[in-house]
């Protein structure tokens, strides 16, 4: 259709250069203007520019509260409404929580090795040492 269109927009204009070279010019003018007003504004970036002010983010408010932080666990809650849960007594958490690891990971010689720790470990560092070597290679 838009093909169609521009040749029944260009057979005047070629007898106007016949005829007139001044209403030939006038017509491709007035053509210009029509065909760019049809045209949607340009949609400005938001927050790219140099003179945005940006919004800084707030985040949650940290407790104080010394008798709060002793007799609750702040923070553990994930939902919207509701309280933090209260610290209980350390016997009534089941054995195997104290006995966690919450250092430094171990390292895979210091890992039995028909264990499934030792494998996982071989596994995450065989990933990492791939990832070394791809990051050198030209894509």
């Amino acid at each position: 259709k838009m093909f169609a269109y521009c040749l029944f927009r260009i057979a005047p204009s070629t007898q106007c250069i016949k005829s007139n070279a001044g209403a030939f010019l006038s017509r491709i003018s007035t053509l210009n203007s029509i065909q760019t007003c049809g045209y949607a504004k340009k949609v400005a970036p938001k927050g790219k520019g140099k003179g945005m002010i940006k919004e800084e983010l707030k985040g949650p408010e940290v407790c104080k509260d010394p008798v709060r932080l002793t007799s609750y666990a702040v923070g553990v809650n994930i939902y919207k409404q509701g309280d933090d849960p209260k610290i209980k007594l350390p016997e009534e958490y089941p054995e195997w929580l104290f006995q966690l690891n919450l250092g430094e990971a171990k390292k895979l010689h210091e890992l039995e090795p028909d264990t499934w720790q030792y494998w996982k470990r071989l596994r995450k560092e065989n990933m990492w040492r791939n990832n070394k070597l791809r990051k050198g290679k030209k894509m």
